[in-house]
């Protein structure tokens, strides 16, 4: 089968490399759409320890049932399906109290195995969801990124008085945006320096700007719940400020290992702090059925691409793509 291979900072090629091999349990998809992750960007330019070359990257996707295992009797050939990427034991105490990411045997589709950058991907059947005949293969490759902003708000427990502030008007942050108003918020605060990406999030609802300075006088702190979807010192700092006492900060962004954060000031307002990993199994349930419902929608800030252009997808990404959202490439067309 055709694969995108990394092979090493900033290069990426078109190989032949042989179709997966399927174990009883798992499937074989035909991969449609595969979409780039801002985590497989670090790993493009050499960041991400997670992500070794030679490797075939790509874990949101959706395609087609090709083959099945000889155990697998719940799909059909030729369902139009999506897959948690996130493949676990299924048996530790994680796993059977709904905590499958925070599993020990976790191993993750584009990174710890081959991934969806290629013609075909092997995935454990119990991984895989059928997709709404009303769904497209585009919506079907967004349940990934947006089952991780899912999972940011349930762990947040955003009620619909809470004010929300978000730093990063990413994939990851305009997701968030949406899941929030999905729980009932209204004039959330959405910050990044990217103009485009600020376009993008007004148009989605949010109140989008540059930094707090910019809202209205006596409005720019007392946040109940901040999310930092950039992982940098600097929001992660901000954060902390922005949050009310007794408020609840989120930290979901991975771009610097180490921060210096004001743990006194933390303590005596009674800050809660966590962070926030991929997402449960009943994350990623939620996430395709509300895109089913039609509650999530990138669609108009998503670029598509074909597979053997995705080295040129990826150094669009990191020069700037405008106002684009997420880039899509196209397999098996």
């Amino acid at each position: 089968m055709k694969a995108l291979v990394y092979e090493g900072p900033r290069l990426m090629n078109m190989r032949e490399v042989p179709t997966p091999e399927l174990k009883p349990d798992e499937v074989l998809i035909r991969v449609e759409r595969t979409g780039i992750c801002g985590s497989e960007l670090g790993g493009y330019l050499g960041h991400n320890s997670l992500r070794k070359p030679p490797l075939i990257m790509g874990h949101e996707f959706a395609g087609v049932v090709e083959q099945l295992g000889d155990q697998v009797s719940t799909l059909q050939l030729g369902e139009r399906v999506t897959a948690n990427p996130l493949v676990t034991c299924g048996t530790c105490t994680y796993c059977r109290n709904g905590q499958s990411q925070l599993c020990g045997a976790r191993a993750l589709l584009g990174a710890h195995r081959p991934g969806a950058f290629a013609e075909f991907v092997a995935v454990p059947a119990r991984n895989v969801y059928p997709l709404p005949d009303h769904v497209s293969m585009d919506e079907g490759a967004f349940a990934e990124p947006f089952a991780c902003a899912i999972h940011i708000c349930r762990l947040l427990e955003l009620t619909p008085t809470d004010r929300l502030l978000v730093y990063g008007a990413g994939p990851i942050g305009l997701f968030a945006l949406q899941a929030a108003q999905v729980y009932g918020l209204r004039d959330i605060v959405i910050i990044d320096l990217n103009e485009s990406r600020l376009e993008i999030a007004r148009e989605l609802g949010g109140i989008a700007v540059t930094g707090l300075d910019q809202l209205k006088p006596g409005s720019e702190g007392e946040f109940d719940a901040v999310i930092d979807a950039v992982g940098a010192e600097v929001t992660r700092r901000k954060s902390m400020q922005a949050a009310r006492p007794g408020g609840r900060v989120i930290f979901t962004g991975l771009h610097e290992a180490e921060s210096n954060l004001p743990v006194n000031e933390m303590i005596r307002s009674e800050t809660s702090v966590k962070g926030a990993f991929a997402y449960s199994q009943d994350d990623f349930d939620t996430a395709v059925k509300w895109i089913g419902q039609g509650r999530v929608n990138l669609l108009e800030w998503t670029e598509t691409a074909s597979l053997s252009d995705g080295g040129a997808s990826f150094e669009k990404l990191i020069a700037g793509p405008g106002k684009v959202a997420k880039i899509l490439l196209r397999v098996n067309e």
